[in-house]
């Protein structure tokens, strides 16, 4: 009877014990930083998967983040068959979070370039003057954009060939 006794308390003891202990919570990507969130779209990026980085960034759906935003519009813009439409709806929409964007203020003065839209690209390159006080890269790569430009009679010269990882990193 005792040992019965002592089964029963022993089980009841585990029971508390197993009530009384915090269960695993399964982590919300939502409530992730924006830089974590949106790793694999810019690996992708990286790597000039265009498709994929889309359909990464599709998978984050992250509208109201103007990184999310601005890396949509890079990747649109980039694709093989690239839709510019889209890409300049992302760049707004991500510098009507963030109007001082640099990303998104450099790679739309691009797409600006790429329609033929010259006073719209300096338009983008006199706010990058602003935000970066006259010295970033965005800045940089906007000025020689408009540059190679107008050096080729006003037609667009994409930027000469670069490493995949500064692509990725100017993107953010």
């Amino acid at each position: 009877m005792t040992s019965r006794l002592l089964h029963l308390a022993a089980v009841t003891l585990l029971a508390t014990l197993a009530l009384q202990t915090p269960q695993a919570e399964a982590i919300d990507s939502a409530s992730l930083p924006s830089s974590i969130r949106l790793a694999n779209a810019r690996a992708l990026i990286e790597a000039k998967d265009w498709k994929g980085a889309i359909a990464e960034l599709q998978g984050v759906d992250a509208p109201n983040d103007p990184d999310w935003n601005n890396l949509m519009g890079f990747s649109h813009r980039k694709a093989k068959k690239p839709d510019y439409v889209a890409a300049e709806r992302f760049y707004d929409a991500a510098l009507r979070i963030e109007p001082s964007h640099r990303g998104a203020l450099s790679y739309s003065g691009e797409l600006y370039l790429m329609q033929d839209k010259l006073p719209k690209a300096e338009q983008r390159l006199t706010t990058l003057k602003l935000v970066c006080n006259n010295a970033c890269l965005e800045q940089d790569r906007l000025a020689q954009a408009i540059a190679r430009y107008k050096a080729a009679g006003n037609k667009y010269v994409p930027e000469p060939e670069e490493p995949a990882q500064t692509s990725a990193r100017a993107a953010q």
